[in-house]
């Protein structure tokens, strides 16, 4: 990892990657496989928490010695009613989710983890977003897309996922997948500084 490089990222998503980027973070990617499963009546606030920072915990632990630098993880998950949808399985499993969501109010709770030596901060963001009705058909062609195998709920706001939404009260940037108000508050908690002090 390059000196300049501020923070590691401990996530493949190429979306977190891009608001990272966006605010003018320098980042590395490493590895953070963990067990996602959820536990047994493990509320979803608490469920997004843990494994936001299981996933940071497991970014440290493929750190070098000595390598001291923070490393940030998140977490989403997608609730209608009492379903937590994750990513889903498969084409069978996106078109239920997408079912569940269409014509009605879901929340998206993302949790974003940072880790700095022996400090761990946690924040949680929570949005409402209000899908219009979805047709089958229209379904079928968005999973055509790609969009929805990798996604939570089964959709991406950023991309096609954009024509369902006909409301959002919250985070844009939580709903893709990591809420960058929440992100600076933790980052600048550990001494990041993110906007320039002159312009470049």
């Amino acid at each position: 990892m390059d000196a300049e490089h501020r923070i590691y990222l401990a996530s493949r998503s190429p979306r977190r990657g891009e608001l990272l980027t966006q605010i003018g973070v320098r980042f590395a990617v490493i590895a953070a496989d963990i067990d996602e499963a959820r536990r047994p009546e493990e509320p979803p606030h608490a469920y997004v928490r843990r494994v936001a920072l299981e996933k940071g915990r497991a970014g440290c632990a493929v750190l070098s010695a000595g390598d001291d630098r923070p490393v940030l993880a998140a977490d989403t998950v997608v609730i209608r009613a009492d379903d937590l949808l994750g990513k889903p399985r498969d084409q069978e499993d996106a078109a239920r989710m997408l079912r569940l969501l269409s014509g009605r109010t879901h929340r998206v709770l993302t949790a974003v983890a940072l880790i700095a030596g022996t400090r761990e901060w946690v924040e949680i963001s929570e949005s409402r977003v209000t899908f219009r009705p979805i047709g089958e058909e229209e379904i079928q062609r968005y999973w055509r897309t790609g969009e929805p195998l990798d996604k939570a709920g089964g959709y991406g706001i950023q991309g096609h996922g954009a024509l369902f939404v006909a409301a959002l009260e919250g985070s844009y940037s939580g709903v893709m997948g990591l809420p960058l108000f929440e992100t600076g508050r933790l980052l600048e908690r550990a001494g990041i500084e993110l906007l320039p002090a002159q312009a470049v």
